[in-house]
């Protein structure tokens, strides 16, 4: 029972969404993608939605595709209807993104503890280890993963690497370590492909925006490596401290990007995990309190609220907005077995191999 959030009526919303075949996008008029589609299937595994969280992942084993990728459609493009309130999905641009193919590891995992289902991992598993070889063969000598699959052509030079990104990756891999571990598999890859990740992260900040966008403008790139566990204790704690006020604005929630009027729930709730996680819940729990106003009557939360104009926007409630909710209120509040997850680095990082490369004279 959560005093934090409705769970019942989040995980309605997702249920609503949810198609015969165990996919679940982001609305009712499309956009999927496999990292949103995890989320909401733990977010139903916490709250005991079993049936339809396991047919979630079934779904995700039968979409994988044959290098252990998945295509998944960008919903961050998704331009917006002549009212410019709504999602408009037309032709989507679509991409075989890293990570959200290494977050199959996570949504298994913490969906099998919820559930407390062990014997499930094996009929996962699999699925997770084809996955984790797509991930590593996109990391470079550098030790970051790029965001995607390489086209026909192209070296993984060519293709950017994004800080919370990686982030995520360094989460999903330590789940991929414990999965193998649980079932006798060799971890070793996993933990010297996590360990340069982490490496990048705290050392080698030149890796990413190499294509020019600066994303340190995101709220994503800010708290994702103290959510995932790559900074931990007073040094996550500092992290979060130094950009509270560009992202936080008081009494609404997370902005998804600092120069813009725009709070979302789900930033707010991943803010909420990464406060959990520097050892903070009581902030996380402000913050989660403070999204009662986006909550819908009809279920789930609304996507933003553009505080400039003072209106919601868009007017949409995706499914993965109710799932990060649920997750962040679980992590806090211990709704279902392995709660922590999101928010405990169980894994040290091992020794690395160093590539012998040194960053570019500036």
């Amino acid at each position: 029972m959560s005093t934090l959030i409705d769970l019942r009526a989040g995980a309605t919303r997702i249920l609503q969404l949810q198609r015969k075949d165990g996919a679940i996008p982001w609305v009712e008029a499309g956009i999927w993608d496999p990292w949103n589609h995890g989320e909401c299937a733990m977010a139903l595994a916490v709250a005991g939605q079993q049936e339809a969280a396991f047919r979630a992942l079934d779904c995700l084993m039968d979409r994988q595709e044959a290098d252990g990728g998945w295509t998944g459609e960008l919903g961050a493009g998704v331009p917006m209807d002549e009212t410019n309130r709504r999602l408009a999905p037309r032709k989507l641009a679509i991409a075989r993104d890293t990570n959200f193919t290494g977050y199959a590891a996570v949504a298994v995992l913490r969906s099998v503890m919820a559930l407390n289902a062990p014997r499930r991992l094996t009929r996962y598993a699999p699925m997770v280890a084809r996955a984790m070889d797509f991930v590593l063969s996109c990391q470079t000598p550098y030790g970051d993963v790029v965001w995607r699959a390489p086209e026909p052509g192209e070296t993984l030079d060519d293709i950017d690497a994004l800080r919370a990104g990686n982030a995520c990756l360094y989460k999903s891999l330590e789940c991929a370590i414990q999965i193998a571990a649980m079932i006798g598999g060799d971890c070793a890859p996993l933990r010297a492909a996590r360990a340069r990740i982490a490496e990048a992260l705290r050392d080698r900040d030149w890796r990413f925006d190499r294509m020019g966008e600066d994303r340190r403008r995101y709220a994503m790139d800010w708290y994702y490596p103290v959510l995932a566990g790559v900074h931990g204790g007073a040094e996550a704690r500092r992290r979060l401290s130094a950009n509270w006020r560009r992202f936080v604005e008081p009494g609404l929630g997370c902005r998804c990007v600092a120069d813009e009027p725009w709070v979302t729930a789900a930033e707010t709730a991943e803010l909420a995990l990464a406060c959990a996680a520097a050892g903070a819940p009581e902030k996380g729990a402000e913050l989660i309190r403070g999204l009662a106003p986006l909550s819908a009557a009809e279920g789930g939360y609304w996507m933003g609220w553009q505080f400039a104009e003072e209106i919601v926007w868009p007017y949409e409630r995706p499914g993965w907005t109710a799932a990060a909710v649920i997750l962040a209120a679980d992590a806090i509040e211990g709704l279902a077995p392995g709660h922590d997850l999101l928010v405990r680095n169980r894994i040290k990082d091992g020794p690395v191999t160093r590539p012998g490369e040194e960053a570019p004279a500036s």
